[in-house]
């Protein structure tokens, strides 16, 4: 690995990793020199660019006097926790450095075709409040190449053919990506394989194939012989951002497929819950449920998940053997991941501000109205609330990077705020809803953390790092815009305008604390969600 590559990746780490300690315990941040003493150790800086939304920039760190690696700072600055804990995060956070190094040293490699694929395959840093955002759990030189998007990793899905009756599946009807077919039809055509008689096929990321084949459930079921690992088959296929979800330029649908690598805080593997959650959205659009939002905001899309086959025994729970079928926008490489678009570029400035560059400000505007308005419009009307961070949220682009709408993507992050339970329930005629219901006021706080610090702001925090424009003065546009919208949000639903009002008019707000999440131990897929992540409240950076 080139020194240069390597100090590239540590000066990120350091940044991301003093930009949560600040954040999280509420130090003051202003440009110059930066002084902080823990327990018997200083660490020292200097702060070249300051952030209302917290995209601070730092140089010169030094712990102690001298340059330190980001895993002993992690430990410095983590003394409090849980020693195991902390042992654990400054083990992935140098397994990070590692990744990244890597993904700065081959950033000139040979990547995906068209646009699409080229924000999925931008993220050389990861989530920039976060102390490890590259760990990858440990994946050997060959499989960080095989599976990375970063480094433009391409693979053939790995297929399992097992007895019909151990699957479960289920579509919704008439959706056009499917072709005509079911959930098990489309298996075996996108395998290209005919299944023995009474026998279906289930694709698994060809890692999670490995892993799962030494667990005993899977592992009894083979030797009974009622599944088989038949290895890789048929098309090769692009990870995306999320590495688990997998593209092919040449086909109407995505897969995305349960990975139990540890990323970031949590092991990716769905739940059933999860499954069966994109089919009730599927059927919630179906039905207008999102009418209003629809005829105000007919350029914002949510992308839909019209099916899903699992490996489960016909039981309640899964083996780690599934997927979510998961539709191609029309025209996909209009679409633009959000992460990819602000992600820092070495040595150059990010896509986003290459964009975006002639008039900053108007940008932002655009982005308020055609992405962010319509997901709180959205939450407004029906009580859905998207959790659209930056890599669930896709911006449709025209060929000089100008703002012609917007789609979030995920069948896993719905909320729905429990004062409109009923309501939804009237629509779909069940007695219960695959949403994660929880009381208005925690979807407000989550909600205020997706959709405004990690997605809105971190639009404002990039131009402004970038010196594209004045940082405060970007925050007045999305003041001016989200007050515009006052009114449309106020007529959508019952007090409507609560969150934007509150993005406007309080003092704090809540942000989550991803290192002390992290140190806690906590996996966000599977908490409870009341305890899914440590949240704090920070000042306003609307006020």
């Amino acid at each position: 690995m080139s020194p240069i590559a390597v100090e590239v990746a540590v000066e990120a780490h350091l940044n991301a990793i003093l930009r949560c300690y600040t954040r999280e315990a509420s130090v003051p941040v202003a440009t110059g020199p930066l002084t902080l003493t823990v327990g018997a150790s200083t660490v020292t800086a200097r702060v070249e660019h300051a952030s209302r939304t917290g995209l601070h920039q730092f140089t010169d760190v030094l712990l102690d006097g001298a340059p330190p690696a980001p895993q002993d700072l992690v430990r410095v600055l983590s003394a409090d926790a849980d020693p195991a804990e902390i042992d654990d995060l400054a083990a992935r956070t140098a397994e990070s450095v590692r990744n990244v190094a890597r993904f700065v040293e081959e950033a000139d490699g040979e990547r995906g075709p068209g646009r699409f694929l080229e924000f999925e395959q931008a993220l050389l840093f990861g989530h920039l409040n976060h102390p490890a955002p590259k760990s990858r759990d440990g994946l050997s030189g060959a499989e960080l190449a095989a599976y990375s998007p970063e480094l433009g990793g391409r693979f053939a899905v790995h297929w399992f053919e097992a007895d019909a009756e151990l699957v479960s599946s289920d579509q919704v009807a008439g959706a056009p990506s499917l072709q005509g077919l079911d959930a098990l039809q489309l298996m075996g055509a996108l395998a290209g394989i005919t299944p023995s008689d009474g026998r279906v096929l289930v694709p698994a990321h060809p890692w999670q194939a490995a892993a799962v084949l030494q667990r005993p459930r899977v592992a009894e079921l083979v030797a009974a012989g009622r599944v088989k690992s038949l290895g890789p088959q048929g098309a090769q296929w692009y990870p995306t951002s999320s590495l688990r979800t997998l593209f092919h330029p040449d086909l109407p649908v995505m897969l995305k497929l349960s990975l139990g690598l540890r990323i970031t805080n949590s092991r990716r593997e769905s739940t059933p819950t999860e499954l069966r959650r994109g089919l009730e959205i599927n059927r919630l659009l179906d039905a207008a449920y999102n009418a209003g939002t629809a005829t105000a905001h007919p350029r914002f899309s949510i992308v839909r998940d019209p099916a899903w086959v699992a490996l489960d025994e016909g039981g309640p729970t899964l083996t780690g053997l599934d997927v979510a079928v998961r539709e191609v926008p029309a025209d996909v490489n209009s679409y633009a991941c959000l992460a990819g678009l602000v992600a820092p570029r070495p040595g150059g400035i990010s896509r986003l501000s290459a964009f975006a560059a002639e008039d900053p400000a108007a940008w932002v505007a655009e982005y308020i109205d055609n992405v962010l308005i319509p997901m709180l419009h959205l939450y407004a009307e029906t009580g859905i609330g998207l959790e659209a961070h930056q890599q669930n949220t896709l911006v449709r682009l025209d060929g000089l990077g100008r703002i012609r709408g917007g789609a979030y993507r995920d069948n896993q992050g719905y909320y729905l705020a429990s004062s409109y339970l009923r309501s939804l329930l009237a629509v779909t005629g069940l007695r219960d809803s695959t949403l994660a219901v929880v009381d208005d006021p925690i979807v407000d706080d989550r909600l205020t953390y997706y959709l405004l610090h990690n997605q809105a702001l971190a639009v404002v925090g990039c131009l402004a790092a970038d010196g594209m424009a004045d940082e405060g003065e970007l925050l007045g546009v999305v003041r001016e815009r989200l007050t515009a919208a006052l009114p449309l949000l106020k007529s959508a639903g019952p007090d409507g305008d609560r969150l934007a009002r509150r993005w406007l008019e309080a003092d704090t707000l809540p942000c989550k604390a991803n290192m002390l999440t992290r140190l806690r131990g906590i996996d966000e897929v599977v908490a409870p969600l009341d305890a899914q992540s440590v949240y704090l409240d920070i000042p306003n950076p609307l006020r």
